[in-house]
């Protein structure tokens, strides 16, 4: 599965046109809880949920919701999608859609720390395990299949190490084994397309860059129009019945700024190379997929959208975690960034995610993975000058004794 030349997920998002019920250049917002029936037959219709077009309860659907899911959907090239109210309400009734007690699961190691908790100590409870494996390393993802397994789950890029995923190759693998991929492309959107690569479910945290201002969460499942109308489900359906419903509210505002996404990853992406390269020079332990020394630099750039780039996240390994601080709250006195979790916001982000976003992941753990105390993980921010920014951050770099 060769990457279609053809798809290019801004232009899909800028395919769609939506009219307001005014004429408005924007949909209007449905900011209602629930929905009138004009005939009672029709109410009974939907809740069989065989109504095309009927709204029932924002908890199932509404407008707005619709439309952000739609847009979301045509940028990863699945049939539909479903928003939830956060990334991990996406994640979970995926998983638990799939997945019955008895049921296994194959997860990559490196992944966000809220769906490592999840598999690791909330799934047990419900009788689902997980084999945590090396996700680059495909005999060790094959070797961990067993007749109880249903999914195998990664990220495009693990958080916060950056490797890779070899989605096509995840996805043979899948369908020999008769199992669902599911990929989170959370730090990857617009560069990766994995559905084009056979994911079965793509998934978001909306929250980071494709929200990209920092001031709502959100989450997505990208797939076909029998598992969204699945998880949909009255009766059986684990978004329906679990809750994490969007806000419609939420829902507008965040598809306002996915119109803007392309050009902000290209931003993000352009800044994150400067620096990367710049770090590197300077002899500073530097992980970005845009680098040639990425071990998987090969892998991304050969399922890139290249305009695009290799994303707005890097890591640099300082040696200790009292340097990492000192380094961290320094470059947020001089107005660099802020030392806050989370990513893809127009100011740059820092934290040391192994007693942060990674701090769920037990430290023989994190050691065994390559997750040292001294990494720093930059989200790199929407400035205009990044050479500024860059003498900036080396002058803080200098002084802590970094360099």
């Amino acid at each position: 599965m060769s990457h279609s030349k053809d798809f290019n997920p801004a232009d899909k998002i800028q395919d769609l046109q939506y009219f307001g019920e005014f004429g408005g250049v924007n949909p209007s917002i449905s900011d209602s809880s629930t929905y009138t029936f004009l005939s009672a037959k029709t109410m009974f219709d939907t809740f069989e949920g065989n109504a095309e077009g009927c709204y029932l309860y924002s908890r199932h659907s509404s407008p707005s919701n619709l439309y952000l899911g739609e847009a979301l959907a045509a940028m990863e090239g699945t049939e539909t999608a479903n928003v939830a109210a956060t990334g991990m309400g996406a994640i979970v009734p995926t998983i638990m859609q799939l997945c019955y007690a008895g049921d296994h699961v194959v997860s990559s190691r490196t992944i966000y720390g809220g769906t490592y908790a999840f598999l690791k100590n909330f799934a047990p409870r419900l009788d689902i395990q997980t084999s945590f494996v090396d996700i680059t390393n495909l005999e060790a993802v094959e070797a961990s299949i067993t007749n109880k397994t249903k999914v195998i789950f990664c990220e495009t890029v693990s958080n916060p190490l950056l490797e890779v995923a070899d989605i096509e190759e995840l996805s043979k693998i899948a369908k020999k084994h008769g199992l669902k991929l599911l990929v989170d492309n959370t730090f990857s959107p617009l560069s990766v397309s994995p559905a084009k690569f056979g994911a079965d479910v793509v998934l978001h945290s909306l929250t980071k860059f494709i929200n990209g201002s920092s001031d709502t969460m959100g989450g997505v499942m990208c797939g076909t129009q029998e598992f969204i109308n699945e998880l949909r489900n009255v009766n059986d359906g684990a978004s329906m019945l679990m809750g994490a419903s969007m806000d419609s509210l939420r829902a507008s505002s965040i598809l306002k700024n996915l119109r803007t996404l392309h050009i902000r990853v290209k931003q993000h992406s352009k800044n994150a190379m400067y620096l990367a390269e710049k770090f590197q020079a300077d002899g500073l332990k530097t992980v970005y997929p845009g680098l040639t020394t990425h071990p998987s630099h090969e892998k991304f750039k050969k399922m890139m959208n290249h305009e695009y780039g290799y994303g707005g996240m890097l890591t640099v390994d300082v040696g200790s975690l009292d340097k990492a601080n000192e380094l961290m709250e320094l470059m947020q006195e001089r107005n660099l960034g802020y030392l806050a979790v989370s990513l893809g916001f127009y100011k740059t982000l820092f934290s040391a995610p192994g007693t942060s976003t990674s701090s769920e992941i037990p430290e023989e753990e994190q050691a065994e993975m390559g997750l040292t105390d001294g990494l720093i993980r930059f989200s790199i921010g929407l400035d205009n000058n990044i050479e500024r920014t860059y003498k900036m951050m080396r002058e803080c770099m200098v002084k802590v004794g970094v360099l």
